[in-house]
């Protein structure tokens, strides 16, 4: 297959302009800093919490619209086996952020976190929270080889580009104004990316709707045509897989710093709450042509277009269905925005993941390593850490092919195993150390017993409904779930036998190794006084108001 010019051409536009914005955007954050009141992290990691509810729609929607957001949607509508049924990213994303806004974005912002894991550091202290940081940030950087990997396949196969240079262009790209100009330079070039997400995806949606390639797709919805009803089904044996995926969407997404970035960067509490519930509606409207495109795909005669027999589905090419829809159903011309639409999704959330990975790193476990650390060694940190999460991330695509394994295996690790510990932190008052150990312990060991086909994993802990087919068990039951579950009840069981045996004297203070014995409470303080406490203040930083030890 020859080059293909035109979409050569708007993907060139379009790192320039990208590259552009956010350069623009990193001198403006320069500028700031000089005057910022709070130091010049807090400028880099939420632009000095100046985010205005216009950007923090738009920066909040495109971190989770990314490639494996719009080309994963088509797939998963096109793809026989799965359906509409299973495709159901957008309105998860939208759930995520209607219950962060009712629920978690208030607590968050009043108190002026920086990352999400300060409310940890904060009733923890920062030994066990810097432990706990390393689970988000590995799952920021996992995410990353997820989306490249549906941007280096998508120009691979449509462009006649290699692969591995599309891959490193756009990480290179993504890292430079990344680390030059932080959340400014991340939440301008998101208003781009996204605006031409939705430019394109739409302009793009009337072309292959008249095409004439295809069997009406209201029909193809039950009947089957081509191939099995675009809609899906959802057989007995699945439920409990089909809870898992989306509770794991959904309110696993809120144990996810990109998310609490958005909020914890508005102006106000009120915005950041707007915000979320803004951006719940916009995800749903941007992730409407993946699913009509894929309807169609699902519904198309392939012997009617340049594309030809067999189908891409036969040919192991239903993971590119989209850009191949675009490229055989369209104008060259359309073609190309819409090759742009999904460089635009990739490097908006490759950015963010770059940069919420870095400011957990740099807040929750490289200062718990130098407390004393200045501002200037913070500076030059964030950028070597944006460096190094961004090359190492990009490393990983050389391990699978596959968009969706990278993007399951990050969300398990913040479903099963933070969102549990962020409840307990934020509204579950006895919660202590020695729960949080259990909770991580009872999670992790659990998880693993449970299996998962995908990393060869064998089932070991087997629940109702486990089946043996080909010689393998296959959990039926909803494992993600009961695993989140049982970590829950252990961090609140432990929290509170814990409590009682110190508090109540039954076990001898010196045993209480993690000092969750009650203290009189401290007067509130902001987050720079409870959170940027001296390594030295640990004992005193696990008694805040928020820790209550009573049971």
């Amino acid at each position: 297959m020859a080059l293909n010019i035109p979409g050569l051409v708007m993907m060139v536009i379009f790192y320039l302009l990208v590259l552009g914005i956010g350069i623009w955007a990193s001198v403006k954050s320069k500028k700031m800093e000089k005057n910022a009141q709070n130091g010049q992290v807090e400028v880099s990691f939420l632009a000095n919490r100046s985010v205005s509810m216009v950007v923090g729609v738009f920066t909040m929607t495109a971190t989770w619209v990314g490639g494996v957001f719009i080309i994963g949607i088509a797939e998963s509508v096109y793809n026989p086996t799965k359906g509409l049924t299973w495709a159901l990213i957008p309105l998860q994303m939208s759930i995520s952020f209607i219950i962060g806004g009712l629920f978690f974005a208030k607590p968050m912002r009043e108190n002026n976190y920086v990352s999400m894991m300060d409310p940890f550091q904060k009733k923890y202290g920062r030994k066990l929270t810097a432990v706990l940081a390393i689970i988000p940030v590995l799952t920021e950087v996992i995410w990353i080889p997820g989306l490249l990997i549906s941007l280096g396949a998508t120009m691979s196969v449509v462009l006649d580009l290699s692969f591995s240079v599309c891959v490193w262009i756009s990480a290179a790209v993504a890292i430079i104004y990344t680390s030059l100009g932080g959340l400014y330079s991340v939440a301008y070039t998101d208003v781009i990316q996204i605006s031409l997400v939705l430019l394109s995806l739409w302009l793009c949606v009337p072309f292959v709707l008249t095409s004439g390639v295809y069997t009406d797709i209201t029909k193809t919805a039950f009947n089957h045509t081509h191939q099995a009803p675009w809609l899906g089904t959802l057989e007995s044996d699945d439920v409990g897989r089909w809870i898992d995926n989306f509770l794991v969407m959904s309110v696993g997404n809120l144990a996810i710093q990109d998310f609490h970035q958005r909020t914890l960067s508005s102006s106000s509490t009120s915005t950041a709450r707007i915000i979320c519930f803004v951006a719940s509606g916009v995800v749903i409207i941007t992730g409407i042509p993946s699913v009509l495109i894929g309807a169609v795909a699902a519904s198309t005669d392939w012997n009617s277009t340049s594309y030809g027999s067999p189908s891409p589905y036969e040919r192991g090419e239903a993971s590119m269905v989209l850009p191949i829809i675009l490229q055989h159903l369209t104008p060259t011309f359309i073609f190309a925005f819409g090759i742009g639409a999904i460089a635009a999704a990739v490097m908006s959330s490759a950015d963010s993941y770059l940069l919420s990975a870095t400011t957990i790193f740099t807040t929750n476990i490289y200062q718990t390593i130098r407390s004393q650390a200045s501002d200037k060694e913070l500076q030059w940190m964030i950028r070597i850490s944006i460096v190094v999460a961004g090359v190492v991330g990009t490393s990983l695509t050389v391990l699978d092919n596959s968009i969706l394994v990278f993007w399951i295996l990050g969300s398990d690790l913040s479903y099963t195993i933070l969102f549990p510990q962020l409840i307990c932190v934020l509204f579950i008052k006895i919660s202590n150390s020695y729960g949080v150990i259990a909770g991580y312990l009872v999670a992790v060991v659990m998880r693993l017993l449970c299996g998962e086909p995908l990393f060869g994993l064998p089932v070991l802990l087997q629940f109702p409904g486990c089946t043996l087919e080909d010689g393998v068990y296959v959990q039926r039951s909803p494992v993600k779930t009961i695993c989140m579950l049982a970590a829950l009840v252990s961090i609140v069981v432990f929290s509170c036998v814990s409590s009682v045996l110190f508090n109540k004297g039954i076990l001898p203070e010196r045993w209480d190794v993690l000092k969750v014995k009650s203290q009189p409470a401290p007067s509130p303080a902001g987050r720079t006084k409870e959170c940027d406490t001296d390594d030295t203040d640990d004992d005193k930083v696990q008694s805040e108001p928020m820790l209550d030890t009573k049971c």
